[in-house]
């Protein structure tokens, strides 16, 4: 049994489909799927879908992009989510500051202090439901590990669609978080990636589409879906020279553990 750690069937681009590729999920012998919010309404609409798919989790949060959506009642809906016993982990959250670097069209873009506002606000949210975390990274590593060693171990989680080098892995391993890696492992461009993959055991390792994005090879360039996070598991096994099964046993384990499914 395969995991998607992290995919969003409660997107447009999946409409009335969602049947379907939880279907072709299955055939593919994924048969869990953990479905991540990104704001309110999309994690709702997360948990809806769980509820609905006995194959599915969901997790509730507020993306970085999404940080000036938080308030006092956003924050308290969110809890309520989270207490729902399908509701796995506080997620997608963290820091993205790619687009405070682009061009003035992303001027209404959430400045560095309010998604760190946001990001440490979803951190206590963790700690207050005694969830995990699903962390996300853009170009904002050294803060994002500076505010995660500043809860000093109080909380547990992965650094989702990992593309850093050994250096960052190995940081981020030292804070007690295990690493989730895409489809871009596939990508020829991933030479640093691949070496940390190399280096970095299985068992400190994820699988995840990050669906319907990052399609891996060879299905680059379409809709990516849960049934091609087995694409990804083939290339850490080609790279580390071990089985695919290994990689399905470890990865498939260490997600069992850290949210709690069965």
């Amino acid at each position: 049994m395969f995991i998607d750690t992290h995919c969003h069937l409660n997107f447009p681009e999946f409409k009335t489909e969602v049947s379907a590729v939880i279907g072709r999920a299955r055939d593919a012998k994924v048969d869990r799927m953990i479905n991540v919010g990104i704001d309110e309404e999309t994690s709702r609409r997360s948990l809806e879908l769980a509820r609905r798919y006995p194959e599915v989790y969901a997790t509730v949060g507020i993306h970085p992009h999404c940080s000036l959506d938080l308030s006092i009642e956003t924050r308290s809906s969110l809890l309520k989510l989270a207490a729902h016993e399908k509701v796995v982990a506080i997620g997608e959250i963290g820091l993205d500051y790619y687009y405070l670097k682009r061009s003035s069209q992303f001027a209404h873009y959430p400045s560095r202090e309010e998604q760190i506002f946001c990001f440490e606000q979803m951190l206590d949210l963790a700690l207050e439901t005694q969830l995990p975390v699903i962390v996300h990274s853009r170009e904002a590593d050294a803060d994002v590990l500076a505010i995660l060693k500043s809860y000093s171990g109080a909380l547990r989680g992965v650094m989702h669609c990992f593309s850093g080098d050994y250096d960052y892995a190995q940081k981020v391993l030292d804070l007690g978080f295990y690493i989730s890696v895409t489809g871009n492992i596939t990508f020829k461009k991933s030479s640093d990636t691949i070496e940390a993959i190399r280096r970095i055991p299985t068992s400190s390792m994820m699988i995840e589409t990050d669906a319907p994005y990052l399609a891996p090879e060879p299905y680059r360039g379409k809709r990516n879906e849960p049934a091609y996070v087995v694409e990804v598991a083939k290339r850490i096994a080609e790279i580390k020279g071990i089985s695919l099964a290994e990689v399905e046993h470890d990865t498939t384990k260490k997600a069992m553990k850290l949210f709690g499914i069965s």
